[in-house]
């Protein structure tokens, strides 16, 4: 295998890109370091693809980057660049969405369909793209309403990955991650923000009365999965890659309580705009294609992004 990695220099993308060359591939990373959270903290995501022999990283927006050079000898692309947040993506921020989320996946789509040899193209989506008003567990075939400006950019760009399937024969397959975590999530991610008050002995913030629930899968599950659908994956087919349990905030709460060892202080305040009230992946699809099995237990992911957090929190 010879993969493109967009947006390696993030949380999920860089954890992929040490899996893939675990794994024997070689593997091209671009990320151009957007400002959405410091770029200190996406230099040490890299730094362990940066000690292997097999990475390659060009650093630049997918808009600018010269294609043909690009994707030279790649055999499958795994796409997870992208403008990340849910609360920011109103108002005059939503068109940096239009650009990072919808255009730059338009870019690389076109770029694949004068070539002919790739294996597949893996786009990450999002679970945001549901709403509030399906069923649950969420079934792929369910009709997407998202609440956020920001599920409707992941939504537009897997329809994007869909055309370019139908009439082009671009072998895409789209995965629709369910509140990823662990060893370098995001700052902005509800798991850090908690752990690192309870580290520094901080209040949290909690938005809404707690009862919401997710369907938390953690990285090592969700990079296994990304990877092998890039080998087992269905062209033209949607996954949901979710961690098998669905858990309310309040639960989680205790949860971090137990894990740290800290009496938490805990604030409320008014939900947020583009919030989704539950999410609960039906995950059968993806069971059936490729065998994804989620292995990380809810308490021992929490404690592995605990100890990571507390080796990089100065």
């Amino acid at each position: 295998m010879k993969a493109l990695v967009t947006g390696v220099a993030g949380f999920i993308g860089s954890s992929l890109a040490e899996l893939l060359l675990d794994r024997g591939a070689e593997v091209t990373g671009i990320d151009c370091f957007t400002d959405y959270y410091p770029r200190a903290m996406k230099e040490r995501n890299l730094a362990g693809p940066r000690a292997r022999d097999r990475f390659r990283f060009i650093e630049a927006r997918l808009q600018d980057a010269d294609m043909a050079r690009l994707l030279d000898g790649i055999t499958h692309v795994f796409h997870l660049a992208a403008q990340a947040g849910v609360r920011k993506s109103w108002g005059r921020d939503f068109r940096t969405y239009t650009e990072n989320n919808i255009e730059a996946s338009q870019v690389l789509l076109e770029a694949c369909v004068s070539h002919p040899t790739l294996d597949r193209f893996v786009y990450a989506s999002s679970s945001s793209v549901y709403g509030d008003e399906v069923a649950i567990p969420m079934r792929e075939d369910a009709l997407p309403q998202p609440v956020s400006p920001y599920g409707v950019s992941k939504l537009a760009a897997e329809q994007l990955c869909t055309l370019y399937y139908l009439n082009y024969g671009v072998p895409t397959v789209s995965l629709r991650y369910f509140t990823v975590y662990g060893p370098r999530q995001r700052p902005d991610m509800g798991f850090h923000k908690f752990l690192r008050a309870a580290i520094a002995r901080e209040p949290i913030v909690v938005f809404g009365d707690g009862a919401q629930t997710r369907d938390f899968t953690y990285i090592a599950d969700a990079a296994r999965a990304t990877a092998d659908a890039g080998t087992r994956g269905v062209a033209g087919r949607v996954y949901n890659i979710g961690g098998g349990s669905r858990v309310s905030v309040n639960e989680v709460l205790e949860l971090i309580g137990r894990v740290t060892g800290v009496r938490l202080d805990i604030r409320r305040e008014s939900p947020q705009k583009g919030d989704m009230r539950d999410t609960f992946a039906d995950t059968t699809r993806a069971r059936t294609d490729m065998d994804f099995r989620p292995t990380a237990t809810l308490a021992d992911g929490l404690r592995a992004e605990y100890e990571w957090l507390q080796s990089v929190v100065r």
